[in-house]
């Protein structure tokens, strides 16, 4: 799978990581490895990607990420709570101190009233915090794994450019 189309993107993120001194990992449910794939994607991620957790399954949520149990039963694993958890769930097992998460439904099935299909969490972990928010993408199941890819890097570079240096 090639991903010349995000190489810019994750251009982006290299050099805000370098810059700062800082490392990323991955916490991956919908999106199954993809945003990883697309940051090794690029030669020397190596210097700034320290590796996932793809955690389909609520059972490795929990046991490698650290995600609460509670919080799986009370809101589901796509929610806010999860993927925070996911989020600082990865830097805590890699030692990374940035992070992405994803949970969605990424369909043709599994959407509900509630969280149609199409709809996606994707938190952020920087230096101890973590940040998420819901978004709700359109087309088939590729397309809604490669926009929640996209916009998990987006918005890590985005917080980066925030905090500054």
């Amino acid at each position: 799978m090639m991903f010349d189309e995000h190489d810019a993107l994750v251009e982006a993120l290299a050099q805000a990581l370098r810059n700062r001194g800082l490392t990323c990992a991955t916490a991956e449910s919908c999106t199954g490895g993809l945003v990883g794939a697309m940051l090794t994607a690029v030669p020397g991620s190596s210097d700034w990607y320290v590796g996932g957790v793809i955690s389909y399954a609520n059972e490795v949520k929990q046991g490698l990420l650290g995600v609460l149990r509670e919080d799986l039963e009370r809101v589901g694993a796509v929610s806010e709570p999860v993927v925070r958890s996911m989020a600082l769930g990865a830097c805590a097992a890699t030692g990374a101190q940035a992070a992405m998460s994803t949970s969605g439904v990424a369909g043709p099935g599994g959407g509900s009233a509630e969280k149609p299909v199409g709809t996606v969490w994707i938190g952020w972990a920087l230096n101890g915090e973590s940040r998420a928010k819901v978004f709700h993408f359109a087309g088939n199941r590729d397309a809604v794994r490669v926009q929640a890819a996209r916009e998990a890097v987006r918005g890590l570079v985005a917080w980066l450019e925030e905090a500054g240096n």
